[in-house]
């Protein structure tokens, strides 16, 4: 119960968390800001961000001003004296990597190795704004925190992270900061880099705490999750297919609720990348920090060979 060998599904997971991750962020570049039809879908949102905007920005605003350089510093220096109140040191270091990382890649492929190219007539030739710096920020210091609390707190930390990640990326929309692609870019760029995390946590100590603490909450946080991106999924790809589709055949998007649909569409894809990123974090976590073999009943305890154990008289 107290080995300290790798856990393998972890590992593996992590390994999987970080291929996605690494496909999310290429996929949303290569079809929304390296196609024409993709370029025009993601404007048609864009736009369409502009419908109750003078409302919605009193909301979005804090949020976003929240967002800057003094408040990572904060947020990175809360983290690590968690997980050094836990006594979990190696924990400390992968969230600086998690958090140092993950931001460091948003503004490598931002400035330098990512480029908008002119491909849509319609479309300005606007310099890259993929992935979002503002987005990263939020999920990257939602899922350190989520990494660092104690294993029975992390379903609900999940939820609150979750929901910050969304708001914040969605704010950035609002304001017309960003498009939705560069916002769903940001959290797979934030996914790569808790898998790799994820792999360390696999590699190193595991958690005095027995693995199935808090796998109930997990349980059902996870479902919930899977469920938010099944439901919020299924409306942005609808919204995208009527968006596309009205391209197609007009070749441009000026109606208010043809806009609209396609910002809701938007909106809800944002919402479901959130929420499969946030249940791959939550699991992967918990499964890559639990002790081998700890789903042995505690009431068991081993007794060397030979060792004489006294019987109980019969009644």
């Amino acid at each position: 119960m107290t080995s300290s060998s790798p856990r393998a599904g972890g590992a593996l997971l992590g390994l999987s968390m970080f291929v996605a991750g690494v496909a999310g962020t290429w996929a949303s570049w290569r079809w929304f800001v390296d196609t024409a039809t993709g370029q025009r879908l993601d404007e048609a949102a864009f736009e369409g961000s502009a419908i109750g905007r003078n409302t919605l920005w009193r909301g979005a605003e804090p949020v976003l001003d929240v967002v800057s350089v003094p408040f990572i510093v904060v947020v990175l220096g809360a983290v690590a004296l968690i997980a050094l109140m836990r006594r979990r040191w190696f924990l400390a270091l992968q969230v600086a990597v998690l958090v140092g990382g993950a931001n460091l890649t948003t503004q490598v492929l931002k400035h330098v190795v990512l480029d908008r190219p002119t491909l849509a007539a319609d479309v300005g030739p606007a310099g890259n704004s993929l992935p979002s710096g503002h987005t990263t920020v939020a999920a990257s210091v939602a899922a350190a925190l989520l990494l660092v609390v104690p294993r029975r707190a992390r379903p609900m930390v999940a939820v609150l992270g979750a929901g910050y990640t969304a708001v914040t990326g969605v704010s950035t929309m609002i304001g017309g900061w960003h498009r939705p692609s560069d916002v769903v870019a940001a959290i797979m760029v934030v996914l790569a880099w808790a898998g790799l995390t994820t792999v360390l946590t696999a590699l190193g100590t595991p958690e005095r705490t027995d693995a199935g603490t808090g796998s109930s909450g997990t349980t059902v946080v996870a479902a919930l999750f899977v469920v938010t991106a099944a439901g919020s999924g299924l409306v942005a790809a609808s919204a995208l297919r009527s968006t596309r589709d009205l391209l197609a055949e007009s070749g441009s998007v000026t109606a208010r609720d043809d806009l609209a649909t396609a910002y809701l569409g938007a909106g809800m894809g944002v919402v479901a990348a959130t929420a499969l990123t946030f249940a791959a974090i939550l699991v992967a976590h918990q499964v890559a920090s639990g002790r081998a073999g700890s789903d042995t009943p505690r009431s068991r305890s081993r007794v060397p060979a030979g060792t004489h154990v006294p019987q109980r008289p019969p009644k």
